[in-house]
């Protein structure tokens, strides 16, 4: 299964791609201090079972004041009550009416960002197209101008660094946590601006219920907390759709019978969609933090330490999937963890799947021989824990 890896030239640390199984399904890594988990049963069981595992990954390291005030807030963070009583609240942001606004939404953008494009030969499906598509709807969910989305930009170019989170030292990793929060400031203080705008008028938007969203205590929640709760999002609710679009053309350029079969038959979109996030996931990893002294994958774990779960690794385990490195739009059942599992189970997981099936709807139906350009080599993000095309990284053909 390396000719599809090879292929489109994916790093050598994404060795499920590869068709590679590690040794064991949960291994120690002395060098970064942290314990791998690559099973598809060991991830599910790191994600879901919230009395042995935190999403709180950072409660094991020492933040200054000035750095903890950076996670604050983000939902993917959060644990427990709180965490449950948040979500619920900013969930009705993600409401049916919502939905079905959005498919309308999105069919009218892409169908006007495609007659911008039907004159040419050639474009870059993600920065002549999706990324504005995607950009325009998230920000009409935030209630800010659609300008204002140059700024999401920043979040794309945080995940293209190759930091990862470690205990070795200090607890980072060229720097992981100051690289994640310092150049997002610019985004941050756009977004400051709008919360202080719907703090005191509210409008019928995401920023505007945040700001009225209450914690157990009975608080609102702070400027900081709601920012950082956005920036959260922006990856899940945003940025995921490119990501998605991106990895799916290389997909169905790789496996030509599948990309025939769905042209022919759009009611495998959804299949589609759904197969395109468990053979290629995008979001490769995430981390955890032990509770207790835990056994996993017959290994003891001590209470207090990392984990990295790999998400795409346990996305190939032939355990849970058959012929998990062929890609098969019809496949069923098809429980990937792409969106992940349990309390923090992507929450704009909907949102996500609404835009990228109706994007390539239209796009099926209005560039009929869509392809990948031959000539131009995707370009991938270099972040470990991500697996995708990065903005202006795809460019393909209509002709």
């Amino acid at each position: 299964m390396t000719e599809f890896a090879d292929r489109w030239g994916f790093a050598p640390d994404k060795f499920w791609l590869r068709g590679e199984r590690p040794e064991n399904p949960v291994e120690w890594r002395e060098e970064l201090q942290r314990w791998e988990v690559y099973g598809y049963p060991e991830v599910n069981e790191a994600l879901s079972n919230n009395d042995g595992y935190s999403a709180d990954s950072g409660k094991l390291f020492n933040f200054d004041e000035e750095t903890a005030k950076y996670f604050d807030g983000d939902l993917a963070q959060m644990t427990g009550v709180e965490h449950a009583n948040i979500r619920k609240q900013a969930a009705q942001a993600f409401d049916p009416k919502f939905i079905a606004r959005l498919e309308s939404r999105v069919r009218d953008l892409s169908n006007e960002y495609a007659d911008t494009l039907e004159k040419f030969a050639k474009f870059n499906l993600l920065s002549d197209f999706v990324d504005h598509v995607a950009g325009i709807v998230f920000s009409e969910l935030l209630g800010i101008p659609a300008e204002d989305r140059t700024m999401f930009k920043l979040v794309d170019q945080n995940m293209d660094q190759e930091a990862q989170m470690t205990q070795v030292g200090e607890g980072t990793e060229d720097g992981y946590f100051e690289q994640l929060t310092k150049p997002l400031q610019p985004l941050r203080e756009m977004l400051g601006t709008h919360v202080d705008a719907k703090t005191k008028d509210p409008k019928d938007d995401l920023i505007s219920l945040l700001s009225q969203v209450t914690k157990v205590d009975g608080s609102l929640m702070t400027r900081d907390q709601i920012i950082n709760f956005i920036i959260g999002i922006l990856g899940a609710g945003h940025l995921a759709t490119p990501l998605l679009v991106g990895n799916t053309m290389l997909c169905l350029e790789s496996f030509p019978e599948q990309y025939a079969l769905v042209k022919s038959d759009y009611s495998l979109i959804p299949g589609m969609i759904e197969e395109s996030m468990r053979f290629l996931t995008p979001g490769a990893a995430s981390y955890r933090a032990t509770l207790q002294d835990v056994e996993l994958g017959g290994k003891q774990i001590p209470k207090d330490s990392l984990l990295r779960v790999y998400l795409g690794a346990a996305n190939r385990d032939p355990r849970q999937f058959t012929d998990p490195d062929n890609y098969d739009v019809t496949r069923s059942p098809n429980a990937h963890l792409g969106f992940g599992r349990g309390a923090h189970y992507c929450m704009g997981g909907q949102m996500v799947r609404v835009e990228t099936r109706v994007v390539f709807e239209v796009l099926f139906t209005r560039f009929p021989k869509l392809r990948v350009d031959p000539a131009i080599p995707p370009l991938f993000f270099n972040s470990p824990d991500f697996t995708g095309v990065r903005s202006g990284g795809l460019h393909v053909r209509i002709d």
